[in-house]
């Protein structure tokens, strides 16, 4: 058995949001590097200029998006970790509020009714699994909502099957338009139950851009969506184009024989996710 204290995820997750916070994945800088040299006249100088906004952040330690984002935590805790310490959501709480503190983010988070912010971003949204192990590993997505609610969860009948699922990810992407600032990540749930469903979706938006799913028919359906996707023409800002999306990443699991949920959980083309193992 091995200690971790909560305190060591607590500034895990500081230092990952202040990573995140600052600037893009690699793999989304290089989708949008490729994006742009495809691309020409509008969709082209919104591209390079999208690219150009990171530099600067990057240069100057400031935000690569105004919308510093709802912080979303993943943490995989392996079954031979004890966890010593402060409750885990106030230790993760703490790291996110740090980091926002410091790094001068935007506070965006606020009481659904009376809409009174709540001042320093928390407290973030976790999720837990229970892993083989004595490691800990924490993801960190600052999640805008730009993108954010343009998401939706279908629960479609079996018999709609395959192109059912392919139906309701690209009408999702077509109905949002240039809403979700595009080119978009797109993030799917296939399966689960309908809380479950939507999990899948934002844990699918943490992999990297141009990875495929392990089976080979969810590949199949990645692939097939972004070209759908891409054929639609909204392009980068909506300005028109080959790119509309730079992927499309699904995630499955069983559901029960009566359903078929299915999740859309959209990214704008400012990815921020950052990954630590303790």
């Amino acid at each position: 058995m091995r200690s971790i204290s909560t305190q060591q995820i607590a500034d895990c997750v500081y230092r990952l949001a202040r990573r995140a916070g600052l600037t893009l994945t690699e793999p989304c800088r290089e989708a949008l590097k490729r994006a742009a040299e495809a691309e020409s006249g509008a969709a082209k100088f919104a591209l390079e200029t999208i690219l150009e906004n990171e530099t600067v952040a990057k240069r100057e330690n400031l935000p690569v998006c105004q919308d510093t984002g709802m912080a979303v935590v993943l943490l995989e805790i392996g079954q031979d970790v004890a966890l010593t310490g402060e409750p885990l959501q106030n230790a993760v709480d703490d790291g996110v509020r740090r980091a926002y503190r410091d790094g001068y983010f935007r506070k965006s988070l606020c009481d659904p009714l009376t809409r009174v912010n709540t001042g320093d971003n928390t407290p973030a949204h976790v999720h837990v699994d229970i892993v083989g192990g004595d490691h800990v590993r924490v993801t960190f997505l600052a999640k805008g909502f730009g993108s954010e609610n343009m998401s939706r969860l279908a629960m479609l009948t079996p018999a709609e099957g395959r192109e059912g699922i392919l139906r309701t990810i690209v009408e999702a992407v077509a109905g949002a338009g240039s809403r979700p600032c595009p080119p978009v990540v797109v993030g799917v749930g296939i399966g689960g139950s309908f809380d479950s469903c939507a999990l899948l979706a934002k844990k699918a938006l943490t992999r990297d851009i141009g990875t495929r799913n392990a089976r080979e028919d969810v590949a199949a359906i990645e692939r097939e969506a972004l070209s759908r996707i891409n054929a639609l023409g909204i392009g980068a800002q909506g300005f028109g184009g080959k790119v509309t999306a730079l992927d499309v990443l699904c995630e499955i699991a069983p559901t029960h024989i009566a359903g078929l949920p299915v999740a859309v959980n959209m990214q704008c083309h400012c990815v921020r996710c950052e990954k630590e193992e303790l």
